[in-house]
């Protein structure tokens, strides 16, 4: 990959991660350690929102992400602050990649007042608009016409912005990717169609509900440029999305990005479940091997970028950024009755 010397725009969560340790200059001009720092940040994030699970305070479901980190760190990193994302109920790591507000995302999960959505929502409803975190919907696909908007609105204004729409394996099999796709391909939308394929739908295998064909046929068949690659590599992730995020830019249309991935954790939940029966533990050990923190983690260190000690900082900078967001969360007041209507 070719050297990338601007600051990436999430790069921000990742110095406020860092913050007196150093990092900012390699942060700005080292871009695996970026990756690294986002993906350990939010794998740090989701390991404490599922230990604390069991309090009772978070008013909501939770759907994590653990053990997918390098498809959010990766396309996100590719994107500027006015680009806009929107998310699935998978939603934590992409709102926290893009710049979202730890504080006002864990204070919705709360049902907090300085909650993003006003403590009404709940985590499949985050948001941070300022960030480029325009929404998250719950409904399997129901994302996806909202960025391919999003994108027709952008071209209208000519505005060089690009829009991303996550969806997972399921949701290129319902109507509206297809409707989607058809209409950023005729219309040249800057849309980003990002698919983490994590291989299940809740607990269907992927091999059980759609014909053994590459995914990235979906996209090719409506005439958009399409590629599969390696979720777990945080650095080939921003590669093929940084070229999409060009050839939008350039006005060359929509493209299709499909990222092989694993969630690590039951669908919805905050344990492991792997006792079920629906995937076997000696899949779940083949795909934990290739952590993708782990992984870049080794690299860094065969770089001399990242050493205990250094590893060490990170680690404490990181969990004082979460341990002060869930006191923000928790001394936060409950939102009043009266203000529903605000959020109606």
């Amino acid at each position: 990959m070719a050297d990338d010397d601007r600051t990436p725009p999430t790069a921000e969560a990742a110095r406020a991660a860092t913050e007196g340790t150093g990092h900012d200059a390699l942060l700005r001009n080292d871009l695996p350690l970026a990756l690294y720092v986002d993906m350990l940040r939010n794998r740090r994030i989701e390991e404490e929102i599922a230990r604390r699970y069991g309090d009772q305070e978070m008013r909501c479901p939770v759907h994590l992400s653990v053990g997918q980190e390098a498809v959010s760190a990766g396309v996100c990193l590719a994107l500027e602050r006015q680009d806009q994302i929107v998310s699935t109920h998978r939603a934590h790591a992409h709102y926290l990649s893009k710049g979202g507000d730890l504080k006002a995302m864990l204070a919705e999960f709360h049902g907090k007042a300085s909650g993003c959505c006003g403590g009404r929502g709940g985590s499949m409803h985050i948001f941070d608009v300022p960030a480029g975190v325009l929404l998250s919907l719950p409904i399997v696909g129901s994302g996806i016409p909202v960025a391919t908007g999003a994108a027709l609105a952008m071209k209208q204004r000519g505005e060089p912005q690009v829009a991303v729409a996550f969806l997972g394996d399921a949701a290129v099999e319902e109507g509206v990717f297809h409707e989607a796709a058809n209409f950023a391909a005729v219309h040249r939308l800057p849309v980003i169609f990002v698919c983490e394929n994590n291989l299940y739908s809740v607990y269907t295998p992927l091999k059980v509900r759609q014909p053994d064909l590459p995914l990235e046929r979906l996209g090719r068949c409506h005439g958009i440029a399409s590629v599969t690659a390696d979720g777990n590599d945080a650095e080939a992730v921003f590669s093929l999305t940084r070229a999409a995020v060009d050839r939008a830019r350039a006005g060359e249309g929509p493209s299709f990005l499909v990222f092989d991935t694993y969630r690590w954790l039951e669908h919805c939940g905050p344990n492991y479940d792997n006792d079920i029966g629906y995937r076997t533990q000696a899949e779940f050990e083949t795909w934990r091997e290739r952590d993708p923190v782990g992984l870049m983690a080794a690299k860094l260190q065969r770089q001399g970028l990242l050493d205990a000690g250094r590893q060490s900082e990170l680690l404490a900078s990181i969990d004082a950024e979460i341990n002060e967001a869930f006191r923000f969360a928790l001394a936060s007041p409950l939102p009043e009755p009266g203000e529903v209507a605000l959020y109606a």
